[in-house]
């Protein structure tokens, strides 16, 4: 209801326009900066992320006096992420707008949303073994997103630096870049769908642990889909003989970096000299790449492998780039550019995942706390994925980074009002991104789970 005029105090210091005063007051009834919010509650209830996380969880609250179910308390962390407020305390202040009531079933006048020590006590309630089911989930979520089974699928896997500033659980010393801090394994898809993220300490990840990750994962996957051809790409971290002696046991392909060691440099020394010549015969500011493939193996490794050389020269000198891998067909240039290279772009969804939606927001003590908290961030990123691949295919709106559309769709000012038999929500007639808005809402039917 709106605050009454003579109770509303007056904003001071506005000076006049066209000699007028200008009178503002809060005073406007249920507003809300974040009407956007309720786009993303018709994609959450299509994906059921919400849902599939709190089913992994036992609720040890006594039935009789929950007030806010942990679908909703996890489904309202999820909201606030997306929107811009990666804190919990943010809660306290947003249990009462209406948008975000609407987003969670409620009238804008009724009861409010669950406050920040509800989120922290969720935040702390999972054990172990409802991680590992809650990360199934994950992966469960990720089959449901595709509207067929895929002949094909590619699994980009990175880890990345994530500081804290605490005595946090699973801390650890970083000298390279001299903080102390977590380093996550994060996967994702060719396509940017967000399939696993683990939170571990701040050293570079063994053999032996992302063997038993990513068994998990592919037998995870392959429970969906028996028969799906997985392809996996990583930079050298992940080139160790345990992950290559997996992923054949487990029929699945990959194209890895491999570290510049004495050995790999002997097959490419003189491609290295004839390729430095031609560049600077040719006389050009222009770099000269070229291409050589060998089998040869580490002396870790059970077998040798088949492995590519890109040695570029430039007026700087040579830099020479290894890759291994067990696909048989295409040339070398063509597996290095058009399919190793591509694994960049999963630099940029973590960047999106961590700059944008704040999964390294990474504060709580517990360990099991903070590996929650990056499902609550990937959760939040499956929301605004969804948004984003429901734009046309070739527009900008496709391409944008969620900071974009968390400011064009989903800080929409509005004003709601409940009626008897409806509720009403007044948005901008200016807002300059309407258009798109509808045409999002209208192809939600089209997001098959």
């Amino acid at each position: 209801m709106p605050v009454k005029v003579e109770n509303a105090p007056l904003l001071p210091g506005l000076s006049p326009v066209a000699g007028k005063p200008i009178i503002a007051r809060f005073d406007g009834g249920q507003l809300s900066s974040d009407g956007g919010v309720l786009a993303l509650r018709e994609i959450e209830a299509r994906l059921g992320v919400a849902d599939r996380l709190a089913a992994c969880l036992v609720d040890p609250r006594a039935p009789e006096r929950v007030i806010h179910s942990v679908a909703d308390i996890l489904r309202f962390r999820m909201l606030m992420i997306a929107a811009g407020y990666e804190d919990g305390n943010d809660a306290d202040s947003l249990r009462h707008d209406p948008a975000f009531k609407l987003a969670l079933g409620r009238l804008p006048d009724g009861a409010a949303l669950c406050s920040q020590p509800t989120i922290s006590r969720l935040e702390n309630l999972p054990r172990p073994r409802d991680l590992l089911r809650m990360g199934q989930a994950m992966v469960r979520l990720y089959c449901a997103s595709f509207r067929q089974v895929p002949r094909r699928i590619t699994l980009d896997i990175d880890d990345t630096f994530d500081a804290v500033h605490g005595g946090q659980q699973l801390r650890l010393f970083n000298a390279y870049y001299d903080e102390y801090g977590f380093q996550p394994i994060v996967v994702f898809d060719g396509e940017g769908r967000p399939v696993a993220a683990m939170l571990r300490p701040a050293r570079r990840p063994t053999g032996q642990e992302v063997r038993r990750f990513l068994l998990r994962l592919i037998r995870g996957i392959r429970g969906h889909w028996p028969r799906v051809e997985i392809l996996l790409r990583a930079d050298s971290h992940y080139c160790a003989p345990e992950v290559l002696d997996v992923c054949r046991a487990e029929r699945v392909d990959f194209i890895l970096g491999v570290a510049t060691t004495s050995t790999l440099r002997r097959h490419v020394e003189p491609l290295e000299h004839s390729t430095a010549a031609r560049q600077a015969a040719a006389g050009s500011a222009d770099k000269l790449r070229r291409y050589k493939e060998f089998h040869d193996g580490a002396a870790s490794w059970t077998r040798v492998e088949r492995i590519i050389a890109r040695v570029e020269a430039s007026a700087q000198g040579t830099d020479s780039r290894f890759v291994v891998t067990n696909l048989v067909g295409g040339t070398a240039r063509t597996l290095y550019e058009e399919l190793y290279c591509r694994r960049g772009q999963a630099e940029n969804h973590i960047k999106s995942w961590k700059t944008h939606l704040a999964a390294d927001r990474t504060s709580c003590h517990r360990g099991a706390a903070n590996q929650l908290r990056l499902m609550l961030h990937t959760g939040a990123y499956w929301l605004m994925w969804s948004l984003r691949r429901l734009m046309p295919a070739r527009s900008s709106w496709r391409v944008a980074q969620f900071d974009t559309l968390r400011l064009r769709l989903l800080k929409i000012a509005a004003r709601v009002v409940a009626w008897k038999t409806k509720v009403l929500v007044h948005l901008p007639s200016a807002s300059p991104d309407q258009a798109i808005l509808r045409l999002v809402l209208d192809r939600l039917p089209r997001l098959v789970i």
